[in-house]
């Protein structure tokens, strides 16, 4: 539920920029295809939105929202085990800072087509650190677990698209079609949004 809380806390804050860069890069991509561009591949145009999407959340959320409490943190582990396991303070500073970069562990490792462990935790450490010190200066904490959890859910993210990947190299050959993947990437979406905004198909139909 810690994910769907977040999206409904700041989906009324970043509605309208989400909207706008909707819009500025998918009429820009329909005019580099009319234009004669590649071939374009439904599924990994819809991928590459969603991540720019997740960018945009992932700021407003390191940059507005107020999630951090207390003091700056250089200590290892002293944050991560001041919290009761279960607690709600557990739930959203802990377990919400390793789902926070689950998408980041795997939309980095999908872009690169990395299998190394070592690369995606290097970059998630880089990422992490980076956002830490720019909170540090702009009036909010720093907090080293932070930089730890988050590299927890990137390795997560990247183990993620391991083992996909994985399984998907060992599917018949037509679901690995980009017709296939494009017709499962509309669908997630589209549960994505159902489950985002609490929509009732039952309903639908009484």
């Amino acid at each position: 539920m810690i994910v769907k809380d977040v999206f409904h806390d700041i989906l009324p804050e970043i509605w309208p920029m989400i909207v706008i860069i909707t819009v500025i890069l998918v009429t820009l991509r329909l005019a580099s295809i009319f234009k004669g561009s590649k071939k374009v591949v439904i599924y990994r145009e819809l991928i590459m939105l969603l991540f720019i999407i997740y960018i945009l959340c992932l700021f407003h959320i390191v940059t507005f929202q107020d999630i951090n409490y207390g003091t700056n943190n250089f200590v290892p582990f002293k944050e991560i085990f001041r919290y009761d396991i279960g607690s709600a303070k557990f739930i959203k500073n802990i377990v919400g800072n390793i789902i926070m970069f689950i998408p980041y562990g795997f939309f980095a490792s999908y872009f690169l087509k990395n299998r190394k462990f070592s690369t995606i935790g290097i970059l998630a450490i880089i990422v992490s650190l980076t956002i830490e010190i720019v909170q540090l200066n702009i009036g909010r904490v720093f907090d080293i677990d932070d930089v730890i959890l988050n590299t927890i859910g990137a390795i997560i993210g990247y183990l993620l698209y391991v083992g996909l990947d994985a399984i998907s190299s060992k599917l018949p050959k037509i679901f690995r079609s980009d017709a296939f993947l494009n017709i499962l990437v509309i669908v997630i979406i589209i549960f994505m949004i159902i489950y985002g905004f609490n929509i009732n198909i039952y309903n639908w139909y009484m």
